[in-house]
């Protein structure tokens, strides 16, 4: 069980007084603890403390769309999981972060972009926040990136290139920038749609040029060379105990030292559009990149000199979501084909037609699975075969939203803003 900061140093305390090689001893020690574990509100998450993290930014705590939460049910009695609340919150392709009970997310409504807090149990407005924006995408409208929470401040970014700090409990605006305004970015032909990072006490993202932020302030730290569009978002990393940041825009995946920002490599990847909208895929010293439009993916190992292609195919075109690495495979959305690819090799393992140009995430061995238009799949995450365990249509039009689970909640959404909670929790 999680033992949290204010405990710990109660227990320490404890333990410092008592001898606890004493079987006396012992027993008042874990007669103390209980106390305390009611006195710090530990009782709540004692069925899996480690169960409920929270998911506190794109793709996870990792960035990698993989959930440590363990014990959430994937089949469902009644066919469906039970639907806890359903909003509205406006046009686009944010997805949620979850965080101390509260979940952040973006829409769009009449060119007003909305910044939502919601509470996690009832779907209540906790805050909300606009301002004009037009978000057009080209004929994909609405907000693209999806808020960051950094314990007390919250980051989001427009479409537009409106990036915003909040404090997550009254929803103030602490600083904000205009990114073409204060940065010389350009917005691309579909708009801004990285999600900010948070590097220690940096804010980074990736907007054609790297940009590092004082997250406290919004001042620029550094900045890197402009490399073109970018609808991908930036992943921190270390390698050889030093920090890095791989970036994917549109002239490839760049590998960036994350304390000044300069080039330390980088490999071509030209595709259609100038969209690379991933986030790569880091292990080791290897890279996992990939794109759509019939362009394909790639495995880079970035270490030595120069970056080396270990395999290079058209076995999984990334369109918008990435994929999730487990176990060795990679299991992701290959333009309209849900695929299991070999890590090491690129090889194909299994695909499973019908469920368009979708997303996903794993949490428990298990793949959580929005197709397009509306169906949430649970799969298991097996290189032997597509397993599906259940299935049911939780929204209707056109999903192209990564699902989250955080606490037992699913939370799911489509593009003319209809956000739904399920109850995945199994009390």
């Amino acid at each position: 069980m999680k033992i949290y900061p204010p405990f710990k140093r109660h227990l320490a305390t404890i333990i410092s007084v008592f001898d606890v090689k004493s079987e006396l001893c012992l027993k008042r020690v874990l007669a103390i603890m209980g106390i305390l574990l009611f006195a710090f509100n530990i009782m709540p998450f004692a069925k899996g403390a480690d169960n409920v993290p929270d998911w506190y930014q794109w793709r996870g705590p990792n960035r990698d769309g993989i959930s440590t939460e363990k014990g959430w049910l994937s089949v469902w009695s009644e066919g469906s999981p039970k639907v806890l609340w359903r909003v509205s919150v406006g046009v686009g392709y944010s997805s949620v972060s979850v965080s101390s009970g509260r979940v952040y997310t973006m829409g769009n409504v009449e060119k007003m972009d909305t910044v939502y807090c919601l509470d996690a149990d009832t779907g209540d407005v906790v805050w909300q926040y606009s301002y004009p924006c037009e978000a057009k995408g080209e004929g994909h409208p609405g907000s693209a990136a999806t808020p960051t929470v950094d314990g007390k401040p919250v980051y989001t970014l427009s479409r537009d290139g409106d990036l915003f700090c909040f404090d997550t409990d009254s929803g103030e605006v602490i600083w904000s920038k205009v990114l073409p305004r204060d940065f010389n970015a350009k917005a691309p032909e579909w708009g801004f749609s990285c999600s900010p990072l948070v590097l220690d006490n940096w804010l980074i993202l990736d907007v054609g040029q790297t940009l590092a932020l004082d997250k406290a302030t919004g001042e620029l730290i550094w900045k890197s060379k402009d490399y073109g569009a970018s609808y991908s978002s930036p992943i921190a990393f270390r390698l050889d105990g030093k920090s890095r940041l791989a970036v994917f825009p549109a002239s490839g995946l760049v590998i960036l030292n994350a304390e000044n920002g300069q080039q330390l490599s980088r490999y071509p990847w030209k595709t259609k559009y100038d969209v690379n909208a991933v986030t790569p895929i880091v292990s080791g010293d290897k890279v996992f990149i990939s794109s759509g439009y019939n362009t394909g993916g790639a495995l880079i190992q970035i270490s030595g000199s120069k970056p080396k292609v270990i395999w290079k195919n058209k076995n999984m075109r990334n369109h918008f979501n990435s994929c999730v690495l487990w176990k060795g495979h990679l299991y992701g959305f290959d333009e309209s084909t849900l695929k299991c690819l070999d890590f090491q090799t690129g090889a194909v393992k299994w695909k499973k037609r019908g469920l368009g140009k979708g997303s996903l995430m794993l949490a428990d061995g298990k793949l959580i699975i929005m197709g397009d238009k509306g169906d949430l799949v649970i799969a298991e995450a097996s290189p032997d075969s597509f397993q599906e365990i259940s299935r049911a249509k939780v929204l209707s039009g056109l999903c192209w939203t990564v699902p989250v689970l955080s606490g037992g909640k699913l939370y799911c959404r489509n593009h003319p803003g209809d956000l739904v909670c399920l109850d995945v929790s199994g009390r």
